[in-house]
């Protein structure tokens, strides 16, 4: 699922904000990573709230950095 994710994201980069050049896409990208690892790291004593906070922010910050 991963690997599909990529592939379509690589299609349609022109499309969605990461024709910014690969040096801004990737520290977005490193950002929202790093603050979902944030989260996790807080919250790894209840899993489900883990799980849920991580792909949460995961979403939304790369959803955010895609159309703006």
């Amino acid at each position: 699922m991963r690997i599909t994710w990529f592939a379509w994201l690589a299609q349609h980069v022109d499309e969605y904000g990461y024709s910014d050049g690969p040096l801004r896409a990737s520290i977005g990208t490193g950002a929202v990573l790093v603050t979902a690892a944030l989260l996790w790291f807080a919250l790894h004593r209840n899993r489900p709230a883990a799980m849920a906070a991580v792909g949460l922010t995961c979403a939304l910050g790369i959803g955010w950095l895609a159309f703006h």
